[in-house]
């Protein structure tokens, strides 16, 4: 996807009170909270044999540590703005690598974000956290060339992909999900309707 308007943004936020530290990690998940309101069904759980769907989005952050990987939890993300996202995520991420995250605030996650491509990746296949329904990863930011209005550019793309348990989700909600991020990343305006 071309994340062009994304990265923009980004750097317009810069020196904006409230969003000096807004990344592309955030503005995704921003990004993930918008579609998961378009397709709650990805924002559930699977309890015996009965699903629970959750209006709140509690959005795990899949963070590499020394002591391997964790996944601390930002609350009811679905209410933060992007800045406020952004400084959770730093707070949240620091305290993991930091091994001050207790093990309570890495419990009930309702779907995970991996960022791959802090790593160089442009892309996974996760592996869903227990409990949750789907997990997105975020690929590498690369300048590339892509078409646009008929014309060679040179954008900046990333690839996203989500892993999902189809015990929960079919492919067309998973997919609807996915278009729904992508376009989002793409064009964040669309967040604002």
């Amino acid at each position: 996807m071309d994340v062009t308007r994304t990265m923009d943004l980004v750097a317009r936020s810069r020196g904006t009170e409230g969003y000096a530290q807004v990344n592309p990690l955030a503005v995704l998940s921003r990004a993930v909270c918008w579609a998961l309101h378009r397709t709650p069904e990805l924002n559930a759980s699977l309890q015996g044999e009965q699903i629970m769907v959750s209006r709140r989005v509690h959005l795990g952050i899949a963070t590499a540590t020394d002591r391997g990987l964790m996944v601390p939890v930002v609350p009811d993300a679905h209410a933060m703005s992007v800045g406020e996202l952004a400084r959770r995520i730093r707070e949240v991420a620091a305290t993991a690598r930091e091994g001050r995250c207790p093990p309570e605030a890495m419990r009930g996650g309702s779907i995970t974000i991996t960022n791959v491509g802090v790593f160089g990746v442009d892309s996974g296949t996760p592996i869903l956290n227990p409990g949750q329904t789907a997990i997105v990863a975020f690929g590498q930011i690369r300048k590339r060339p892509w078409v646009v209005d008929d014309e060679l550019v040179v954008r900046q793309v990333a690839t996203l992909s989500v892993s999902a348990d189809h015990r929960v989700v079919d492919g067309a909600e998973i997919s609807r999900f996915l278009a729904d991020v992508g376009a989002a990343m793409e064009d964040p305006s669309l967040m604002l309707v």
